[in-house]
């Protein structure tokens, strides 16, 4: 019984394995073949990488849109972990009568989608005169609700005593929070990295509303504009994909080990 159950176990894990890598496989199939093997749903390798990647630096200014969509991301993501994380430090360090309600009314406004936020927030951006430009992209992105229960839950677990110590040693909070808190933590804030800088380069609609002119949209919309084509090079989208996809994966494998502590709430201490 034990050998059946150990079998369906390992065909489940072999068929989720094969279900996850697969497209990557045909991703990279893809970048080498033209548009008429990859409808064909030719599964080998082509010839045709140099003339997918020249065609793709021949068509969009991939450079300039490579460095939007970086600078999005990165700087979305470093406000997005400054501001939550000392908006858990505060929830959960300082004590209030309705401190708890407050923080419940903000866990609730995760139940809101986003579509419903949408005209409130293009009001807001084009009010303030940022319309069309990155910085009305990264201000709705910066406080992130998920990343402020994230990091209150790691904050439970944070010995109290070497606060305390460092308060009677005459340190303000903000030397507390940066000088001891963030570094013990970096595991935390390795894990609320990957997560805020993957939403950031991912994000699709948001841009799609407030970016106007072609020379400021992010790798999403590219991708989006060279699929709707009339006649769709899959080739070129194929190596635009590749080329959106490797920074993700570059940042998760060099963050791995602190991803998973940081998942699993742990302190190093």
């Amino acid at each position: 019984m034990k050998n059946v159950r150990n079998s369906l176990v390992y065909i489940f894990l072999g068929l989720a394995s094969f279900v996850s890598i697969f497209p990557f496989f045909w991703m990279i199939i893809g970048i080498t073949n033209t548009t008429q093997d990859i409808t064909k749903g030719k599964f080998t390798f082509g010839n045709a990488l140099m003339v997918n990647i020249r065609n793709l630096f021949d068509t969009t200014d991939i450079f300039g849109i490579f460095w939007n969509t970086s600078k999005i991301a990165i700087i979305g993501t470093l406000l997005s972990l400054l501001v939550t994380s000392m908006a858990a430090y505060g929830y959960e360090l300082f004590r209030s009568r309705i401190r708890e309600r407050i923080y419940t009314v903000v866990l609730l406004t995760m139940m809101i989608p986003f579509a419903a936020l949408m005209i409130p927030l293009f009001r807001l951006i084009v009010r303030f005169g940022l319309l069309d430009t990155h910085m009305g992209i990264i201000l709705p992105t910066i406080v992130n609700v998920f990343l402020i229960f994230f990091f209150r839950q790691s904050f439970k677990t944070f010995p109290r005593e070497i606060i305390q110590a460092a308060r009677i040693d005459g340190a303000n909070e903000f030397q507390i929070f940066f000088t001891i808190v963030v570094p013990i933590m970096k595991s935390t804030y390795s894990a609320a990295a990957i997560y805020s800088f993957m939403a950031n380069w991912n994000n699709y609609l948001w841009p799609l509303i407030v970016l106007q002119s072609s020379e400021k949209k992010t790798l999403t919309l590219m991708i989006s504009s060279l699929s709707s084509a009339y006649f769709p090079d899959y080739g070129v989208i194929m190596v635009a994909i590749v080329i959106a996809t490797l920074p993700m994966i570059i940042i998760f494998f060099m963050l791995q080990k602190h991803f998973v502590q940081g998942m699993l709430g742990s302190v190093k201490s």
